[in-house]
């Protein structure tokens, strides 16, 4: 299945079947977010996958109940950092220069640049430019997912303090920013499956500057 056919075939899951998805196929959804681009290549975020069932129905709750949560065979958590510290920059640098084979000071401006700008600002603000970078993450998961013909569900309707308080992310400092569940549409009772799929038409979508 070509890129094209595969972001046709996609939607938003809202029923599934129960059905696991293959560890391979899991791996690879994330490997594919694991390779997502972000700011400076900070990755400031983390991914948490939940598929015990009971852990499942502990969270369905805290997403208003809907039924993918505990249909899906996996959910992945995006979790962002909950701000930008000197601490976590330097070790995303140390990290980088080490496999690049260089000395740890080689990109020293560059590192104290970032750190003066990030921790200046408010956690709030750079908790949302970190949530930011999930979401890029999450939308190359989405396209994966849907290379390997494996059903994806991006969702918001979650309540993040009470998601964040039973996964115990506020310790690791983490704050959920989104949630995706992966497994396999039930034809049966997704009302959203047959219907045609609608984007805004391309003369609107799209300005062309020349």
């Amino acid at each position: 299945m070509d890129l094209f056919n595969a972001l046709q075939w996609r939607y938003a899951t809202k029923r599934m079947n129960g059905n696991i998805v293959p560890q391979e196929k899991v791996d690879y959804v994330l490997d594919a977010a694991r390779l997502a681009p972000s700011s400076s290549g900070l990755q400031p975020f983390e991914i948490i996958v939940i598929s015990d069932k009971e852990l499942l129905e502990k969270v369905k709750p805290a997403a208003m109940n809907q039924p993918q949560i505990t249909e899906a065979s996996h959910l992945l958590v995006f979790a962002a950092w909950d701000n930008y510290t000197t601490e976590r920059i330097n070790e995303v640098f140390t990290r980088m220069n080490a496999e690049r084979g260089l000395p740890d000071a080689a990109t020293d401006d560059y590192r104290n640049m970032l750190i003066g700008i990030y921790t200046q600002r408010p956690a709030s603000e750079n908790f949302n430019h970190a949530a930011r970078q999930a979401y890029i993450s999450l939308g190359v998961a989405l396209i994966a997912a849907a290379d390997q013909q494996v059903d994806a569900t991006p969702m918001e309707g979650f309540n993040n303090d009470a998601l964040d308080e039973l996964l115990g992310l506020n310790a690791k400092g983490l704050k959920s920013a989104v949630i995706m569940t992966l497994g396999y549409r039930d034809t049966a009772n997704d009302w959203l499956v047959n219907l045609k799929k609608v984007r805004t038409p391309k003369e609107q979508f799209i300005t062309e500057l020349k």
